[in-house]
């Protein structure tokens, strides 16, 4: 080997550990999960907006004789949900744990609702509510609900928790029963959901391995019993890891979901550039906003997604372990798992690895009932964030710095005037 070629090689060594040494020191400023969270929260919501008004742009034409239908209402729902967000970012904790109980009978009581005459199905799931001008599903406010709840009760029983029978009690009967009024509502995707994040939980506050092992078990039984007890369902079970086998019937939105996803290559065929979305693709801009997304950003605009979900979770994760708060350490955890559980669940249906069970994809997929209880969760979030000792220092020297700074610009141009009068008079 060459002196040269080996003085090269040194370099490249160099510069990779000088830029692994530079992204580990800016992992561990202050302000890291502050601004990941922030701006992972801020990106995925504009690439929301831009995939809904695509792949909802030919539904909308075809059903209310506007391009714009659906993007205007998932537009009006951010606009809702920014204020409430950052009014959650700058709410007192003890206020919120105040709200704890009441959100979640409020949850119950709404979800109660829906088998009233209140209540009405969409695609055969009974889980809707109409109030007023509103239509909302109770189980998205659920989801929220149980976090604070749990975590308020888990705070409380910080030193009790080494016993796995305060860890499970209250905790997992309540979530169970919410889960089981979303299943009667036939809402499978959303109870899995609810399950996993009351397993999440649990491993969170150290339940021993073999509780959890068995809880797992139950839960697995459980689904599969559900899933094979509905003839729909029992079709999506068994032919989702090949669609095609049934591409007419039960494989038919699983595998135009793969269609779109195979096509759109590495950059994809271009914004608004689907094909899938005029009419092949059910649930183009919802459920399925994923494969629309893979077929015209192509395997880059996926695995960007997949970046700022997991930048989210990062931050999030350093967010619990560092915090001394027990309450925000169970907010924080709840959180992550509903997002990143949901987000699995809903890339892994569009990619043939799970059965087809309706879950949005959270801060992409249209739907202003998921959209907003996920955007307070993320203002929580960003809100503990900022509040962290370090962090708070870091926002507080910094605004003195700005202060600084705009008074020295105020106080040049006056200096400049004196020097210049004393100039005029000499």
């Amino acid at each position: 080997m060459s002196v040269t070629s080996e003085t090269h090689q040194q370099a490249g060594a160099g510069w990779v550990a000088q830029k692994v040494t530079s992204v580990r020191r800016a992992a561990e400023r202050p302000l890291t999960s502050y601004y990941l969270l922030l701006g992972g929260s801020t990106l995925l919501l504009a690439i929301g907006l831009m995939m809904v008004l695509s792949a909802s742009s030919v539904y909308s034409y075809r059903v209310h004789d506007s391009s714009y239908y659906i993007f205007l209402k998932q537009l009006t729902w951010v606009v809702i949900g920014l204020p409430v967000a950052w009014v959650a970012s700058r709410m007192n904790r003890r206020f919120l744990r105040l709200l704890a109980w009441p959100s979640v009978l409020v949850a119950v009581a709404l979800l109660l609702l829906t088998q009233t005459g209140l209540g009405f199905a969409v695609n055969g799931n009974r889980n809707w509510l109409a109030l007023g001008p509103f239509q909302v599903q109770p189980s998205e406010i659920a989801k929220l609900s149980i976090i604070l709840w749990s975590a308020d009760v888990y705070a409380k029983k910080e030193k009790l928790l080494g016993n796995p029978l305060h860890a499970l009690l209250p905790v997992a009967p309540v979530v169970s029963l919410i889960a089981l009024l979303v299943v009667i509502q036939h809402d499978l995707g959303t109870a899995l959901v609810l399950f996993a994040l009351l397993l999440g939980m649990l491993w969170v506050v150290g339940v021993p391995a073999r509780l959890f092992g068995i809880a797992i078990s139950l839960v697995g039984v459980v689904a599969f019993y559900l899933a094979a007890s509905n003839p729909e369902r029992r079709n999506r079970l068994f032919t989702f890891s090949d669609p095609f086998k049934d591409f007419q019937g039960a494989g038919w939105q699983a595998g135009h979901g793969l269609l779109g996803m195979s096509s759109g290559g590495i950059f994809g065929k271009g914004l608004s550039a689907s094909q899938q979305k005029w009419g092949n693709l059910p649930e183009a801009h919802t459920d399925f906003i994923f494969a629309v997304l893979g077929e015209e950003l192509g395997l880059v605009g996926t695995l960007l997604v997949l970046a700022l979900f997991g930048a989210i979770a990062y931050a999030a994760i350093r967010l619990a372990i560092n915090t001394t708060d027990p309450f925000v350490r169970y907010v924080t955890a709840g959180v992550t798992i509903w997002l990143m559980a949901q987000m699995l669940i809903n890339i892994g249906m569009v990619l043939a690895l799970l059965p087809v069970i309706g879950i949005p994809l959270p801060l992409v997929s249209y739907g202003g009932s998921a959209l907003v209880p996920s955007l307070v969760a993320l203002g929580l979030l960003v809100g503990f964030a900022r509040a962290e000792p370090e962090a708070a220092a870091a926002l507080q020297a910094r605004r003195g710095e700005r202060r600084g700074k705009n008074a020295g610009r105020g106080a040049f141009p006056g200096a400049i005037s004196a020097g210049s009068a004393r100039s005029r008079r000499s």
